[in-house]
């Protein structure tokens, strides 16, 4: 294997653990806003659920025309 050829692959695995890296980073702050966003619809669900709970159910009505 010559020089060359052994710093091209050196620097090309080199650029392939950088571009790991940098995918592993997003994936974490994914992962943390993910989270967050489903505590936050969880915390919706469970408020909606409270405020319907409130609302008396109303009866049919008939429409106009009868």
């Amino acid at each position: 294997m010559t020089e060359d050829r052994l710093a091209r692959l050196e620097a090309h695995v080199a650029e392939q653990e950088r571009v790991i890296e940098d995918l592993s980073e997003a994936l974490a702050l994914q992962r943390k806003d993910i989270e967050r966003l489903k505590a936050r619809l969880a915390a919706s669900d469970n408020r909606i659920a409270e405020l319907e709970a409130g609302i008396p159910v109303a009866a049919p009505e008939k429409p106009p025309h009868y």
